[in-house]
Formats: structure tokens, sequence, C-alpha cells
């Protein structure tokens, strides 16, 4: 069914510029102000462009120059673009944890939107957390807008060794703490695995994230991989400036768009690039905002119905650059053909298959086809049981055979100092059989759910050779992390789920195949145990950290705030 293009007179914005009023005289004199003409403003579509650009953010250090491209192509397209800077959300230098912050940036983009004489937007992010803050934002909000990628940096390079974010980096430290690395070795690897500015090059939450804002049907074809040194890439952001144009003319709003069909085509891309377990908590937050339910058991059951295609670090053997010169997803769309909702509809105005049909697979040992997968595991796998009533999240893809099925002592630690302090120590009573525990790392507790669940292995037992052991946790890993990390434990021990009640000796139990996670405790020992158990002091006095220790849902809920979530309609700004 064709749906009514919208007219200049219909535009959002006129409500700001059009009327014969005192108050659109203001509006109209202050962008005279502002050294523009009436003909630049006047009947156009005004196009936000929200911009995560700052300079603690280098994975974000080339978005100021990609706005302007956006700017040059909505001007050429006879539209008017207003820059509009929120949150940047740096993933490496922002503490406690990012996560604490996604709500806050997502809040910041509805906002945003809602509140200025916009008719569409443009986001530019790609940092793991906005990704899914500026795309939830912007469902909220329901204007028109398109999803600017900021790109994957260029391979790393070490002595010959080509490097990958963060998976590298635990790979060596681990090396390094069993004094198989020098000091000088690792201060060269310091220089040369972050050689351009974009997000991690490996298929870490950063390109997990992206990939799945493509998949959706929020970006162009194919933009998602491409690096961000790239000269396609700002070419890209220019033809994302000139699309949003013809897209507020079309009215072409993201609940055209987001359905539970394209959602089910995220959740197959994932399983198929054995992407970051962080997916799971963003895409329920951003099926929330859309009105899809889903929850953490449907990536379960795409996981045993998707094999691992994408020969992908940290769950393969390539990085994003060679993804890109392989086809992009683009080409993994094309080999997972027949397991996609062909017709789910994209920013381009048409379904995904003629993005489908233009794919070119050109590296099929970076691009599997389905008869030749990297891993027929699960690219990711959602337990259940006594320690986790609502589910937690591991990633057998990236973990060790033998842990996939195993029990074992906890050895339990209240917080992460404690954590720290015990896996340096050589005199530790550990073996590779036991069962490393972390609590209060959750969404309340952490707070924000901080990325402490890989859990280093005692140096101790590095010395040994081992390099694996079954880890678990309420909190979050990096996507570029790998290891049998049982992760998400709902509810959290803070708010006295069962996790709180471990002890170190309890015998845990894991069994990825039958999708189990238990401790050898009864409900009644469990409880008895809550009694007497008491969280660590975590109120914030004042501020954002209290507001979201208030209304964070947990992680089998996306961790979205109680009163964001869901799509009741937030009524336009009265103009007076």
């Amino acid at each position: 069914m064709s749906h009514p293009r919208k007219t200049p007179d219909t535009l959002r914005s006129k409500r700001w510029f059009g009327a014969s009023d005192l108050r659109s005289f203001g509006h109209r004199s202050r962008a005279l102000q502002m050294g523009l003409n009436h003909d630049e403003f006047m009947g156009k579509p005004v196009i936000g462009i929200l911009n995560t650009w700052s300079e603690i953010n280098p994975c974000h250090t080339h978005l100021r120059d990609r706005a302007e491209a956006v700017k040059r192509a909505v001007w050429a397209a006879g539209g008017f673009p207003v820059e509009i800077p929120v949150m940047s959300a740096s993933e490496q230098y922002q503490k406690p944890t990012t996560m604490l912050y996604r709500n806050f940036l997502a809040m910041e983009a509805e906002e945003s939107i809602r509140s200025h004489p916009l008719d569409g937007a443009v986001l530019l992010g790609g940092c793991d957390k906005s990704t899914p803050a500026l795309i939830m934002g912007a469902c909220s909000a329901g204007l028109p807008f398109i999803f600017v990628p900021a790109g994957p940096m260029l391979r790393g390079n070490w002595a010959g060794k080509t490097l990958g974010s963060g998976a590298d980096v635990w790979k060596y430290w681990a090396e390094k703490e069993a004094g198989n690395i020098s000091d000088a070795d690792w201060r060269d690897m310091e220089s040369g695995i972050a050689r351009s500015h974009g997000t991690c090059m490996v298929m870490g939450t950063a390109a997990t994230m992206m990939s799945h804002a493509e998949v959706l049907g929020l970006t162009l074809p194919g933009a998602s991989a491409i690096p961000a040194a790239d000269a396609a890439h700002p070419r890209m952001a220019a033809a994302a400036g000139k699309r949003i144009v013809e897209m507020v003319w079309e009215d072409l709003t993201p609940d055209r768009i987001l359905t539970r069909e394209s959602f089910e085509n995220a959740l197959t891309v994932h399983m198929a690039v054995a992407g970051s377990t962080n997916a799971i908590i963003h895409l329920v937050a951003m099926a929330g905002r859309a009105g899809v339910p889903l929850t953490p058991d449907d990536f379960d059951a795409f996981s045993r119905k998707v094999p691992v295609i994408a020969n992908l670090r940290p769950s393969g053997d390539f990085l994003m650059e060679d993804f890109f010169y392989a086809g992009g997803l683009p080409a993994l769309l094309k080999q997972l053909e027949s397991k996609l909702h062909t017709g789910a509809m994209t920013v381009t105005g048409k379904p995904i298959s003629e993005t489908i049909a233009l794919a070119k697979v050109y590296d099929d040992n970076v691009i599997r086809p389905l008869d030749r997968p990297v891993s027929t595991a699960n690219g990711l796998a959602v337990l259940k049981g006594n320690l986790a009533p609502g589910g937690c999240v591991i990633k057998p893809s990236a973990a060790e055979e033998r842990l996939l099925r195993h029990s074992g002592p906890a050895l339990v630690f209240e917080d992460y100092d404690a954590m720290m302090k015990a896996v340096n120590d050589e005199t530790l009573d550990v073996t590779a059989d036991h069962v490393m525990v972390l609590k209060n790392c959750g969404p309340v507790g952490g707070p924000g759910m901080p990325e402490w669940g890989m859990l280093p292995i005692p140096k101790k037992l590095l010395k040994q050779g081992v390099r694996d052991m079954l880890r678990l946790s309420d909190a979050r890993m990096s996507g570029t992390s790998y290891g049998a990390c049982v992760l998400h434990i709902a509810p959290e021990a803070y708010i006295k789920g069962p996790l709180a009640a471990v002890r170190t000796g309890d015998i845990i139990s894991v069994d990825v195949e039958a999708r189990s996670i238990s401790v050898n405790l009864s409900d009644a020992e469990i409880a008895e145990r809550l009694k007497s158990w008491s969280p660590p002091d975590r109120d914030y006095p004042r501020g954002w950290g209290k507001m979201s220790a208030a209304h964070i849902q947990q992680a089998d809920k996306g961790c979205d705030f109680d009163y964001l979530a869901g799509t009741a309609k937030v009524a336009e700004p009265e103009i007076h």
C-alpha cells in the first residue's frame, strides 16, 4: 500500500518556522541571526545530525568530518542540516562503564529529536553503546532516521603478526603474565594495535551492533563494515545525508521498518557472525522501543539453527577489514538468504532482497557458505537453573570444549578488587577445575553492569599452561573477549538473586547442550543464606547513578529504564 508523501505544508518543522505569529517570527529571526537566508530553511526538511564525536573517543575521532559530509549532501538534496552534539559514550575512557550511560544517551537522543524543529535525523555513532542508544532514542522519537556507522579501524600489526582489538590484548596479556612475552614486546604491541580512527576491528560489540543496525534496515546497504579510514566511508555518509531528505518526504518512519521479521533477521545475522554477548541486552532494549517482543530465549532458539559462517575474531581468523573486502554484510546476507525474511523493509525504501540481489561474496573463507561453516557450535547459548532463574549467557564458540559440560567447586569473590588480589597470588588454592564466581557487578550492583565478566585466569594456573576456566558473574564482558565466561546472571546478586548465596566450595554445574546451570543447593538453603547476606554499599547520594539504580531493569529485560521502555507516544511539544 502506498504511503502519502509529505509536502512543505505538512513538514513537522513548519510548526516552528511557518506560522504567522510572534513565536515563529522569533524562530525565523534567530535563523537569520546565524547568517541563513529564508530560502535556506523555509519549506525544507530540517535534518538533525546527532553527532557523538568527542576528543576523548578514538572510535569517533572522524565523525566531525563525517557530519560535514552529511551536511553537504543534505544541502544538495534540498534539506536544511543542523548538527546536534550528544554524549559520546567513550568505551575506552568513561568509567565505571559506558553501559551506565547508554540510557542517558538514549534519552538525550530522543529528547533532542523531539524538542527541536526536526523532520528527520541522521545518527552518527558506532562505539559499543552509541549504536543501541541512538537507535533506542530515535525509535521512541518516531521521526524518519538513518544510522551512519563509525566503521572499524584498520588491522593492527606487530612483529609481522596481525592484531585484533581486545581479543589479542587478552591473549598476549596472559602470555605476558605467564612470562612468555617481554615488557619491550608489550610496549611495541601497544603502538601497533590501534592504527587508525574507528571502532574495534574484530566482531566485538561495536561491529556486532553496527551489523545489527544494517540488517535491521537502518543503514544504507554495506555501510556497517566500511573501515573508518577508507574513502568509501565519507561517501557513505554523504549518501546517507542525501537519502534522509527523501525519507522525510516519503514519511519513512521507523515503525515501517522495524518489525518482528527485521529483528529475526538480526538474530540470524548475530548467530552467523558469532556476535557479542552484549548484543542480547541491546537488541532486547531496541526491540522494546520498537514494540517488538524479544527475549534472550529468542536468541537461544536462533543459535540452535544458524551456524557461524563469518570467520572473524574472536571466534575465527580474520578482522573486519577482511570482512569488508570479502563483501561485507550484503555478502553475508546472500549466504544466509534461505534463513532470512527477505521482504523486510530498509531505509532505502526497498526490501532487503534488493540488497541481497546485488551482493557478491569475494572470499568464501572469510564469509563461508552455510554448508561449510566456521563452526556448527552455537554462537551463543542461554542457560537457566537455580543459579540464574532469569537466565544467563555464554558464547560456546569462544570457549574450550571441555568446559561446555563441567562441574567444579566455586571460588567466590564478593567484589572485583578481592578477585584481582587473589588471581595475582601465586599461592592461591585453585585448580583448573574450579569455577570462578564474581558477584555484585550487575546493572545495579556494578553499577551499570561493567565488562568485568572475563575474569583473569589466576597467575598460578597461567604458568601451568591453563588458558581457560569456567567463570561466572552478573557482569558483562567485552565483545572482543573469549573463554568459558557465563555472563548476565539474572537476577543479579546485588538485589539478592541466587548468585548472592553462593560460597566458596559449593559445586556449580554447567551443561551448555542442556542449557542448564545450577549450584548444589536447595531452594530452601538458598533462601536461608540470603537472609543473612547483605550487598556492599553502592548507594549514590544524588545524580544519574541514583536515578539508574532506581529504574534500571535486569539484563534479561534489556537494562532499559522502566520509564523509558515501551512505545507509549509522547505528545508533540507545545509552541507558544
